[in-house]
């Protein structure tokens, strides 16, 4: 068949492939009802790792406003030799092919050609895997020689369309790096004598990363097609061009705003001196879309009064290529608001405007005060979730679980739009409930679980499923069908609902990598390849980032979740990490996804 009619036999089909079965595309009429904001102008992402002696697995992007009919081409070049198309039939299910004929005591060079409407588009760029290539789902990337690594960002800092990699180090004093995809070194900037008391609570005036803090994230904040890196800053830090930033005092603090490609800044701002008598602040940092049409920097700021209770700031930043503008700042004072471990900047009702999310209270995009779900009960607590559990209902689900409570609640579940209690779990004494857990690990019933250490419930229904589930760690989309896999101590593993047990999927130690801290990777999320997620950790002598990328076929079809405006949001918030959630349910059963209200940024 010509390949324009194949393209239309497949458009007019209109269906995405959903695991094995296809489901109708909707249209996105839905999200045309709200603004588009500016998301990053991704390339594809192409990767390619060798799954055993005689497959090679390509992956790619499905970006979020590519056409339903779109298909896909794969070329192969063997040591700089003419390329040549792997596939017969031009591919319009998942974004990945296995090729089994290459020479792989050669170097292979890989890349896709997108068809639109029977046209080939422009070839995307190539992914080299060298010659005698090792067995195994890793991508290494080269970094200089440095001490511990605790996180990692994504970006696209120069603007190719690809993302690239800022880390930290925790040394003394902290510095941070930032590396080109392939690890082309960039800048580092030295956050000076006040990043060397790291205590994790109240450290320094200029420390990152310690605690469930962090004060670093990255994005692209004036929409140019370029990421910056906010960080926040305090007396006697050198940044990437070898500035250096100077305050009256130590305790004196600021928002710089450093350009991605040199670490040079491009803008700072003081911090506002409302707690400055209790010291420095320590700080959060995310990324939304609060008027639903530019981004914000958002920073969740808290310093302690002597031994005791602690203030919190929450302020919003907008900046325009130059100046860094100071939109709203909220402060707590002495309101019932419980906060934890992790902010979620997220659209919470719908209306294409982001809302800023604590595990008991929720701010409107202006600064506002939405909701609070203390006078349900709700205290201090470690880990809270924010998406779609249950398709049947309209909107967000909010699952969390408590720390001490006195009345013995243990883990909650409510309307995220509202903050509507729907259902809480009480149990005798007061405990601490260190980790909880949201996404559909059961496709026996419909919607995600939710667990802690009190059973496996099915969120929607309140039913508990199982009395003991996989411990309650983080989540990685890994293996190809719509359930989530699970990442702890250092291995991927699939936990099976019939049997109580997990299988091992990956084991990164084998492959050189080292947790973070105990039991910690450095990032987790879908910034190669197809909507599969990949998990980055740093090598045991941290001198290159081990980023594991699947191996494993899927016929599942997703555009990549850094489209979707609520993970590309929770891309940009560490804290204690937890799984970045999509603003639609993605799990077994589900829909096809409507396109994102997006446009992307740069032009």
């Amino acid at each position: 068949m010509h390949v324009k009619n194949r393209l239309r036999a497949a458009a007019a089909s209109a269906v995405l492939l959903l695991g094995a079965a296809p489901v109708a595309v909707p249209q996105p009429a839905a999200a045309a009802a709200v603004a588009a904001r500016p998301m990053e102008s991704l390339n594809r992402g192409v990767v390619a790792v060798r799954r055993s002696g005689t497959e090679v697995l390509v992956t790619w992007r499905l970006l979020g406003l590519d056409p339903a009919g779109i298909g896909f081409d794969v070329y192969r070049s063997t040591a700089g030799g003419a390329a040549v198309k792997l596939n017969s039939e031009v591919l319009t299910g998942g974004t990945n092919f296995v090729d089994t004929t290459a020479d792989l005591t050669r170097r292979n060079s890989y890349y896709v050609r997108p068809i639109v409407d029977g046209g080939w588009q422009p070839a995307s760029e190539s992914f080299l895997l060298t010659a005698e290539h090792a067995v195994e789902p890793v991508v290494r990337v080269p970094l200089r020689p440095g001490g511990p690594i605790k996180f990692v960002w994504v970006g696209d800092l120069d603007g190719d369309g690809g993302y690239d990699y800022v880390v930290d180090r925790q040394t003394s004093p902290q510095t941070i790096e930032a590396y080109r995809g392939d690890g082309t070194f960039l800048w580092s900037a030295n956050m000076g004598p006040n990043s060397t008391n790291q205590d994790n609570i109240e450290g320094g005036s200029s420390v990152i990363d310690v605690g469930h803090w962090d004060g670093v994230t990255v994005y692209d904040l004036d929409s140019d097609g370029r990421a910056e890196v906010a960080v926040r800053v305090a007396n006697g830090v050198t940044f990437g061009d070898g500035t250096r930033y100077t305050a009256a005092d130590d305790t004196r603090q600021a928002i710089a705003i450093l350009d991605g490609r040199t670490g040079a800044p491009r803008a700072t701002a003081p911090v506002p001196t409302d707690y400055l008598a209790d010291g420095p602040m320590q700080a959060r940092l995310g990324v939304g879309h609060l008027d639903g049409v530019t981004p914000s920097l958002v920073a969740y700021m808290k310093n302690r009064v002597g031994n005791g209770a602690f203030n919190l700031m929450f302020t919003a930043w907008k900046f325009g290529g130059s100046t860094l503008t100071r939109q709203w700042k909220f402060l707590r004072g002495n309101q019932d608001l419980p906060d934890g471990h992790n902010t979620r900047i997220i659209d919470v009702n719908g209306d294409g405007k982001d809302e800023i999310a604590e595990i008991g209270f929720v701010l409107n995009g202006d600064g506002t005060l939405r909701y609070s779900l203390a006078d349900e009960g709700v205290v201090h607590g470690d880990r809270f979730h924010l998406a779609d559990m249950d398709p049947s209902r309209p909107g967000l689900e909010g699952y969390g679980v408590q720390q001490d409570n006195p009345s013995g609640l243990r883990e909650y579940y409510y309307g995220a739009a509202n903050g509507t209690m729907l259902w809480q779990h009480v149990e005798d004494g007061v405990g601490d409930v260190g980790r909880g857990m949201a996404g559909d690990i059961d496709p026996r019933f419909a919607g995600m679980e939710v667990w802690s250490f009190s059973g496996v419930y099915n969120a929607r229904t309140n039913t508990r499923t199982q009395a003991t589930g996989p411990w309650p760690h983080l989540g990685v989309f890994w293996d190809g069908d719509l359930g989530m896999e699970l990442f702890n101590d250092g291995k991927i593993e699939k936990w099976d609902p019939a049997t109580g047990g997990v299988a091992r999927q990956v084991t990164t130690w084998n492959h050189g990598a080292a947790n973070v801290g105990t039991q910690y990777p450095a990032l987790i999320g879908d910034i190669l390849g197809d909507w599969r997620e990949e998990v980055v950790m740093p090598s045991s002598d941290y001198d290159e980032l081990v980023v594991f990328t699947t191996d494993r076929p899927t016929s599942t079809r997703l555009y990549t979740l850094a489209h979707n405006p609520a993970y590309r949001n929770d891309l940009t918030v560490k804290g204690y990490l937890q799984d970045h959630h999509t603003d639609y349910y993605l799990g077994n059963g589900m829909s096809t996804p409507p396109r994102p209200a997006i446009t992307y940024a740069g032009g």
